[in-house]
């Protein structure tokens, strides 16, 4: 499979994302499962290491560092971060929500957003990583070893239902309805509570995560959506997880 120049994937935007059903967690809960996940990410790479809580909007200027990591900054930036209409309660069944953005450049600048503890029917509670996506820093990160060390850092410390690393470009292009459980992407992961993997074609390799779930990597290159091949692979490994029951058959 040939890969994509460089030029042709500069403004293709990329992003690691888990997402787990209703579960109800406290913010102490929270904070250790982001713990769990900081520590992770500065492991990986040093562009993944410096974290600033994303202020409100009376609060910009200034920041507000969640590393290193401390269970009691981060357990206070949770429980700040319930939900509330203007003067009113809380409404604890929406969750808890902390934004952060990295230290370094603008070129480096990378965003995470975490949704923890929702409890409340047809929503989702999630963990959304935006990376760079160009320069050198791109270059690290959006590697195929890379960020399977990323989804397995989340996977450990929020334990979702599903998981994808790739192309945010792909994911509006070819988007899924509103009721399929999940999302296909450069990388997929699937908790074994969706189902099990079938076998499918090279060069797509599956790899399980610990006893927990399946991860789909499907090209060691970078996926793009701009390269023909990677988006019918993808379409291929689709209709192969859709005739396996784990995903709606396409409509189109």
């Amino acid at each position: 499979m040939t890969g994509t120049p460089a030029s042709q994937t500069l403004h293709e935007l990329y992003n690691v994302c888990a997402y787990w059903g209703p579960r109800q967690e406290t913010p102490e809960a929270c904070a250790w499962r982001a713990q769990t996940l900081l520590n992770l990410l500065a492991s990986y790479d040093a562009v993944l290491a410096g974290w600033n809580k994303i202020p409100k909007p009376r609060g910009r200027g200034r920041k507000n560092p969640l590393t290193p990591p401390d269970l009691a900054v981060l357990t206070e930036a949770f429980r700040r971060g319930v939900n509330r209409e203007p003067g009113g309660p809380a409404i604890e069944r929406l969750g808890l929500t902390v934004s952060a953005y990295n230290d370094g450049e603008r070129q480096d600048r990378a965003h995470l957003n975490m949704i923890c503890g929702s409890y409340a029917e047809g929503m989702s509670n999630l963990c959304v990583l935006e990376l760079p996506s160009d320069g050198e820093s791109a270059d690290r990160l959006l590697t195929s070893p890379m960020l399977m060390s990323i989804v397995r850092g989340m996977v450990s410390a929020w334990e979702p239902d599903w998981a994808l690393a790739g192309s945010s470009s792909y994911r509006m292009q070819y988007r899924e309805p509103d009721s399929s459980p999940f999302s296909l992407n450069w990388l997929t992961y699937l908790s074994h509570r969706l189902g099990r993997v079938p076998p499918l074609p090279a060069p797509v390799r599956i790899e399980p995560i610990e006893d927990r779930g399946t991860l789909i990597i499907l090209t060691p290159e970078r996926f793009t959506v701009s390269n023909p091949e990677h988006v019918a692979l993808a379409r291929r490994v689709r209709e192969l997880l859709a005739r396996a029951g784990l995903i709606q058959p396409a409509t189109s």
